[in-house]
């Protein structure tokens, strides 16, 4: 897998100002000395997700966007992060991780396949986890942590601070805590992260998994419908959903051979958030190049260095 054309994007996360009062200055923000405001959209694109970023890596440009410094809920979207923790993090993939109590959802109330006492591997856990949403899977992964679940969540927001998502903050690693917080600017350089490791790419962009369970085989399915159709080279991708969310997509994908990072943040409905993904994709198709922003003004930077 080609991983330049997401290097612009990696770079411009990692390039921290000199002085803390710049740091924090994100190079998405509405304050910036662009005279196009960027809570403003840049298009006639009409999405159903109050929130949302279209952008092209491997340019910096952003082609589309509304209200992408709004500071939100996340839901699942944050298992990216989770992934990205414990890859870092260097732990043994066949290490057996068994969900206990502390697993179970006291917060929402979600169901799970896994029942208290499943014993899966690492690799599996994380697998369901991105792939079909598993709570319990990203709860064990987060719990069997060197030092548990809060040392596994500061290490979760010490990698925002160092990706640049300073408008972000992770209180578990299930998504199921509306206090997990982002913006669609910021979870554009997380997806563009998340893309850089092989197993994100691989486990995020799977139709389905047999996992064993003891004597039992459980069969999960991805959760972004785009995925499982096959239509799209999805390079990486993330749904979410809770009520304080709505319904969630990251994904990095290809369209007209060039590639694209979409955040589309609190749809009403999976259809909704569906067809917004489908929408952004004819948009580029039929718009024959990747520059969408209005001709009369520059266009915004994913970066303000760029």
């Amino acid at each position: 897998m080609n991983l330049r054309p997401f290097l612009p994007l990696l770079l411009g996360a990692f390039l921290l100002p000199a002085s803390m009062e710049s740091a924090h200055a994100n190079p998405f923000s509405a304050t910036s000395s662009s005279t196009n405001s960027l809570l403003e959209p840049r298009t006639s694109l009409a999405l159903r997700s109050d929130a949302y970023v279209v952008a092209n890596p491997k340019t910096g440009e952003i082609l589309a966007e509304r209200n992408a410094n709004r500071v939100m809920s996340i839901a699942s979207i944050t298992k990216l992060m989770t992934a990205l923790v414990v890859l870092d993090g260097n732990q043994r993939l066949n290490e057996t991780l068994t969900v206990t109590m502390d697993d179970v959802d006291r917060l929402k109330g979600t169901g799970s396949r896994l029942a208290v006492g499943s014993r899966l591997s690492r690799a599996d856990m994380l697998h369901i986890a991105l792939m079909s949403s598993e709570n319990r899977a990203a709860s064990a992964l987060g719990r069997h942590y060197p030092g548990g679940r809060k040392a596994f969540i500061e290490a979760m927001n010490a990698k925002a601070r160092m990706l640049g998502m300073w408008s972000t903050h992770f209180a578990d690693s299930t998504g199921l805590n509306p206090r997990n917080v982002s913006t669609a600017h910021d979870l554009a350089k997380l997806a563009a992260a998340a893309s850089t490791y092989p197993l994100i790419r691989q486990y995020t962009a799977s139709e389905q998994r047999l996992v064993r369970n003891g004597k039992r085989q459980l069969h999960y399915l991805n959760s972004n419908r785009l995925v499982r159709e096959g239509e799209w080279p999805i390079l990486v991708s993330k749904t979410g959903y809770i009520r304080e969310a709505g319904r969630c997509l990251v994904m990095g994908t290809r369209v007209n051979n060039e590639p694209v990072v979409m955040v589309l943040l609190h749809a009403n409905t999976t259809n909704e958030r569906v067809a917004d993904a489908r929408k952004i994709k004819s948009w580029l198709e039929t718009s024959g190049r990747m520059t969408l922003t209005a001709q009369s003004t520059p266009p915004a930077k994913l970066f303000s260095n760029q």
